[in-house]
């Protein structure tokens, strides 16, 4: 066997595989060193007795290439690295997926508030979420009035109504929304500029970003809402959310006309504070005192902060979704750390005569357990990035179905690569636990 080939292919591992190397390093690759030069020997008698039969014959001799040291020991791991990365590949991408799903529907069931333009609400004590909001006094509205600070207070009506395709002609549930038509209600300019058309009877604005289900929807478009013809008196941008597929606005009046029910009562109140009002948080309790919110208990007064943290808090504790997604969380991790401890495992019962020789040649354990814990960590960083990937290419497909904001955020990819990485190091920690039991006077 030619020394000098061994010797370059050795020096080619050293510069080429720092993984490998640190097994190199601690004498873990002895075997698998000298199977590769049994290999290595049948090969060039092989070789040699080819070249002994070319010389009898006149047909040329293919000669197959020489089998380098790097390709063997690839050849031996790498149903093991493969299957260790595709694992954690896996648990991260199925975290990233639950916890991508989790933002964007608490992000969607607030996207209706995100867009109104006042700093406090008065809702009812029975309010639930949006879709089930309840009802409450106008007269108690306009009372906030008197209150110092106040600006200005407008009425919200909120319905869920049937809204016929103009195209198809199929029925969809939408959720209708009244108020007095007033610019400065919600924050979308194309809102303002069509509320005077509102004033007029049977006319709507139609969201144009909702599902396509409920079809296309232009200005001075004749459309059935509730069983009644209205006109689509121009359009604007929300979305669809988790709650609701889409949204029409309209007058408090024509509101009444869709969807009958008490002139009296109102779903919410909106109050926007004056520029010199002060803290928010200080005119609200000025409201929550002369609205007797304590004594009277037929009104609650929150900012709108706090209306949107309700909401949330409804979906995340009041029914399974939050838990659901959590538990997917913790599904995915325990995959990973299992797939990860067993491929370290196997790794360090194959070799452990190796490591017992180590540890007769004065190794201490935790400069053994350090090669195993570096090898988590290598495969903590290559699946997190195989997983990422993956994951963002689902967060792309999901987006573009379901028309949810679905974002990788930074903070998410930080947060669960923390977790990438003490999954792989406490299964690596777990898997030494083998190598600290191996007695090389038991193994020899």
């Amino acid at each position: 066997m030619n020394r000098r080939g061994f010797l370059w292919d050795l020096a080619r591992l050293w510069r080429e595989t720092p993984y490998l190397v640190a097994r190199a390093r601690a004498l873990a690759f002895q075997q698998l060193l000298q199977e590769w030069r049994v290999l290595k020997v049948k090969e060039d008698e092989k070789r040699r007795g080819l070249e002994e039969d070319a010389s009898s014959t006149a047909s040329p001799i293919h000669e197959a290439p020489p089998l380098s040291l790097p390709a063997f020991l690839w050849a031996c791991l790498r149903f093991r690295v493969v299957a260790a990365l595709l694992g954690i590949a896996v648990a991260v991408c199925l975290v990233l997926i639950q916890l991508g799903f989790r933002d964007a529907l608490f992000a969607s069931v607030v996207r209706f508030y995100s867009h109104l333009k006042c700093d406090i609400v008065v809702i009812s004590p029975q309010y639930q979420y949006l879709l089930s909001a309840k009802t409450v006094s106008k007269r108690r509205l306009y009372e906030a009035l008197g209150v110092a600070g106040v600006e200005s207070v407008n009425q919200l009506d909120l319905a869920a109504v049937p809204w016929k395709n103009p195209q198809t002609r199929k029925e969809r549930i939408i959720l209708l929304a009244g108020f007095k038509p007033q610019a400065g209600v919600f924050d979308l300019p194309e809102i303002d500029q069509n509320v005077p058309r509102l004033r007029e009877p049977e006319t709507v604005l139609f969201d144009r970003s909702g599902r396509p289900e409920f079809g296309e929807a232009p200005a001075d478009t004749i459309a059935e809402v509730a069983g009644r013809k209205v006109k689509v008196a121009g359009d604007f941008g929300f979305g669809p959310a988790f709650t609701v597929d889409g949204t029409l606005l309209t007058s408090d009046l024509n509101f009444l006309r869709l969807y009958p029910g008490d002139p009296g009562q109102a779903s919410m109140g909106l109050i926007k504070l004056r520029p010199d009002a002060g803290p928010v948080e200080a005119v609200r309790e000025r409201l929550r005192a002369a609205l007797r919110e304590e004594q009277a208990r037929d009104v609650r007064v929150l900012t709108l902060k706090e209306l949107m943290q309700k909401e949330r808090d409804y979906w995340n504790a009041n029914t399974p979704i939050g838990f659901i997604f959590f538990l997917g969380v913790l599904v995915g991790l325990g995959v990973g750390c299992v797939v990860v401890y067993q491929i370290l495992y196997t790794d360090v019962t194959d070799h452990l005569r190796e490591y017992a020789t180590l540890k007769a040649m004065g190794y201490p354990d935790a400069y053994l357990s350090w090669v195993v814990i570096w090898q988590a960590i290598f495969l903590s960083i290559a699946g997190f990035v195989a997983g990422t990937l993956a994951a963002w290419g689902v967060y792309l497909v999901a987006e573009y179905k379901t028309l949810l904001p679905l974002r990788m955020t930074p903070l998410r990819i930080a947060g669960v690569y923390v977790l990438t990485f003490l999954m792989c190091v406490t299964a690596g920690a777990v898997a030494t636990l083998r190598l600290r039991s191996a007695d090389p006077a038991d193994i020899f």
